[in-house]
């Protein structure tokens, strides 16, 4: 059974009436393991989904409206992930709900979220003066786009992903802006940044831009995705340490921001020209 069949019940793919009152039952969470299931994936790994919330409102305690960004981050280890139409539809149903302060709308969206994703989501709300003088920015790591290389290959290939001739042990970080997936129920383009920053033989950076354009067909969501890249970089290219993170463009006010790691690690978290 794929996460896929069992999306005839969420909102995804359907017309739906956005909330016109605070409703945490529109929030719908799909099994992790449905998708690990296909990936060689390790019983302990690293890393958790970062989401960003451009459209937050609600209303004061005087009915005056505040605006904010909102930020979440749910564990890698959570057993859902939460379906972001349905998300976005829960952030909706703020609008016209009148809330006493921030502190206590981040704790209701704490105990919501996390009771669907199953594990403690990490709720932060930012007023929009606290972002002044935030600047755009970029992966770290060297951008792999510039390689002059034919492809072919537009559904994930994993044997395109090779170490170069007598590797040498490296610790280096390869960007790329050319990640694109689609939605597995709306077919709806995603489109996103990657960084893979490793320890270990060196990577044929030619071999890892055909493999990152495979997916370009490719169905299946923003965390399903970042872990199948990580599974088959680990298992074609077998490094002592291995971290991939991508940063999507946002799609009805949201971002999410995926990254997995072997071991216990951290990520920037700069906004992309594209976010």
């Amino acid at each position: 059974m794929t996460s896929t069949s069992l999306l005839k019940d969420s909102p995804l793919g359907h017309d739906v009436v956005y909330p016109s009152r605070y409703d945490p039952s529109v929030l719908f969470g799909i099994e992790r393991a449905l998708n690990r299931r296909s990936l060689q994936t390790p019983e302990q790994w690293h890393g958790a989904d970062i989401w960003n919330a451009y459209e937050m409102s609600w209303l004061n305690p005087k009915g005056k409206p505040v605006v904010a960004i909102a930020r979440f981050v749910i564990p890698w280890n959570s057993p859902r992930i939460i379906e972001s139409k349905s998300f976005k539809l829960y952030l909706n149903s703020f609008n016209d709900e009148i809330v006493s302060d921030m502190d206590a709308l981040r704790e209701r969206m704490a105990q919501d979220l996390g009771s669907v994703a199953g594990a403690p989501v990490d709720v932060t709300l930012l007023p929009l003066d606290a972002l002044d003088g935030q600047n755009i920015g970029t992966l770290d790591g060297l951008c792999i786009d510039q390689l002059d290389i034919e492809i072919r290959d537009y559904t994930p290939q994993s044997g395109l992903l090779r170490c170069l001739p007598e590797a040498p042990v490296v610790t280096e970080s390869l960007v790329s802006d050319l990640l694109k997936s689609n939605c597995p129920v709306t077919g709806q383009p995603d489109w996103g940044s990657v960084q893979v920053r490793y320890t270990g033989p060196q990577i044929d950076p030619a071999s890892l831009l055909r493999y990152i354009v495979s997916l370009r067909r490719h169905t299946e969501f923003h965390e399903h995705c970042v872990e199948r890249l990580y599974s088959d970089i680990m298992q074609s290219c077998r490094p002592e340490r291995l971290l991939v993170y991508a940063r999507y463009t946002r799609r009805g006010g949201l971002d999410i921001n995926p990254w997995r790691s072997s071991h216990p690690d951290s990520v920037d978290e700069p906004r992309l020209a594209r976010q």
